[in-house]
């Protein structure tokens, strides 16, 4: 993949502004592709778009393959004729328009969605959306039904027989429970359905659309479920290893993330098959996708599954470019930005340059008391690499800015040449665009010069993150701004470009 010089916007659907409690893939998501273009952009980046799992985050989702029902325009249902306006209006979805309250969004989005499914009728398109996506949409509807049916328990939970998968349980319980598979396989296609429509809508208005793929599967899902063999899982369906980063500055007993780690000798005997199908399916819903975490694909971080910190784990060795190897025979070359953030190892730095993928650079993170150089510093970006000023992990540059050391925030008022003739945001975005990264990517909440209550995540932490929304569409004035930053520092899309895209 070469890139060319560009930029785009951060910005998760769940952000967008919207009248049910939390951004849709309705119409202020269609307006939001016209803002990027009046703003001269090229790519809108998002989080992952799968249901959200424990935290409400969307990086522990129990499918690695289906689409978030929260995110389901309930007013093309509407035109559909499957619900009344009167059903979406006078609805409790949260008292802050600035907040996603998941409780209150969930609960009105699930009796409603109900309430469409049972005035569906099945047609062609229905049909073949379901034959198509059967390699994962039939386990995934099993799965959710029957953790419906256990009051949204942990499938380890589970009787044995479910648990285990045996096949005359699971046929009876399909049988018995069939309106409910049937649910998510509507739910399932509504949101394809929508999310293809605006993605064509974006592609059609030379926006390309940059997804994620978390890098492990969430312990409490259908991929673990259905393929234990892939995973560190015993006999007793057990995991015996989890993920996690060790101890560092940062978090002095590390992070014990929990998720199942990978059995990649069990993955290579199988052809890397659960991997190809995902980025597979990665690569049509997006014209290019972040994998976070890359590092992982070269070491990854060891904890035995009973350790309550991440203090005792260990390195082991990943797939390295047996994976990207069988990859590119088999699909091709693949539009893949790593995520290739913290401290790093060579062989980490070999596995990316032998790839070909770009990495990232966080201007924040090249910021510090002592006022030392960082590869994160825009004077030090190679021209493969995607820039940003922060991403979803980040406080925003306003919220830093007032809560950071007071060395480092100084070192960063010089270093972007701060001024009264400009907000101190815009100055950080300018650093950015001027530098030799090919894309720059910079998160809304940095444009609009929002402080700490725009950040959407603080990594170990439970609780309150995810949670940010605009509280209207974005500005012409903002778009005037940022369409001339583009401009100015070439990085705005020619006609010849967007067309060659195409």
């Amino acid at each position: 993949m070469e890139l060319k010089r560009s930029s785009g916007v951060l910005l998760h659907i769940t952000s967008l502004p919207a009248n049910e409690g939390i951004g849709t893939l309705g119409k202020p998501a269609f307006e939001f592709v016209n803002w990027l273009k009046a703003a001269g952009q090229k790519y809108w980046q998002v989080l992952p778009i799968h249901p959200t799992g424990y935290a409400d985050s969307p990086y522990q989702s129990p499918s690695a393959f289906a689409g978030n029902p929260l995110l389901i325009d309930l007013w093309e249902l509407v035109e559909l004729g499957l619900l009344a306006p009167d059903d979406i209006k006078g609805r409790e979805y949260g008292e802050d328009p600035s907040t996603v309250d998941y409780e209150k969004v969930i609960a009105q989005k699930k009796e409603l969605l109900h309430k469409a499914f049972f005035s569906f009728k099945e047609d062609v398109s229905y049909l073949a959306f379901i034959q198509e996506q059967s390699w994962w949409l039939e386990d995934y509807a099993l799965f959710m039904a029957i953790k419906q049916h256990n009051e949204l328990r942990s499938w380890m939970t589970w009787d044995k027989e479910l648990r285990f998968r045996k096949p005359e349980v699971l046929a009876a319980f399909k049988e018995e429970h069939i309106e409910d598979i049937k649910f998510h396989r509507f739910v399932q296609y509504m949101f394809f359905t929508q999310w293809n429509k605006l993605k064509a809508y974006a592609n059609k208005n030379g926006i390309s659309i940059i997804g994620d793929i978390p890098i492990y599967a969430a312990m409490d899902s259908a991929d673990v479920w259905v393929n234990p063999k892939l995973f560190t899982i015993d006999i007793s369906l057990r995991p015996t290893l989890v993920a996690g980063v060790p101890p560092d500055y940062f978090s002095p007993t590390g992070q014990l993330w929990g998720n199942p780690l990978y059995d990649w000798d069990a993955m290579e005997r199988d052809g890397y098959n659960w991997w190809l199908s995902r980025i597979d399916h990665a690569m049509k819903l997006y014209d290019m996708v972040r994998i976070d975490h890359f590092r992982a694909f070269d070491t990854y971080y060891a904890i035995p599954a009973d350790a309550t910190t991440a203090e005792y784990g260990e390195w082991k060795k990943g797939p390295g470019m047996k994976l990207f190897d069988t990859v590119r025979e088999k699909l091709g070359d693949v539009n893949i930005i790593a995520e290739d953030l913290g401290d790093i190892f060579d062989s980490v730095k070999k596995l990316l340059s032998d790839t070909g993928f770009p990495g990232m650079r966080v201007l924040q993170f090249g910021f510090n008391s002592e006022g030392k150089d960082s590869i994160h510093l825009c004077h030090n970006y190679v021209n493969n690499c995607v820039a940003y000023t922060g991403t979803h992990d980040n406080d925003t540059i306003m919220g830093w800015l007032k809560s950071a050391d007071a060395k480092a925030a100084k070192m960063a008022k010089s270093y972007i040449n701060a001024n009264f003739l400009e907000h101190k945001n815009v100055s950080f975005i300018r650093s950015v665009y001027a530098s030799p990264a090919a894309l720059a990517i910079i998160p809304m909440q940095d444009i609009l010069g929002i402080d700490s209550r725009g950040r959407m995540n603080v990594p170990s932490t439970v609780g309150g993150n995810w949670t940010w929304r605009m509280k209207k569409p974005a500005n012409k004035k903002s778009a005037r701004l940022m369409n001339k930053l583009t401009t100015a520092y070439l990085r705005k899309p020619s006609v010849t470009a967007n067309a060659k895209d195409k």
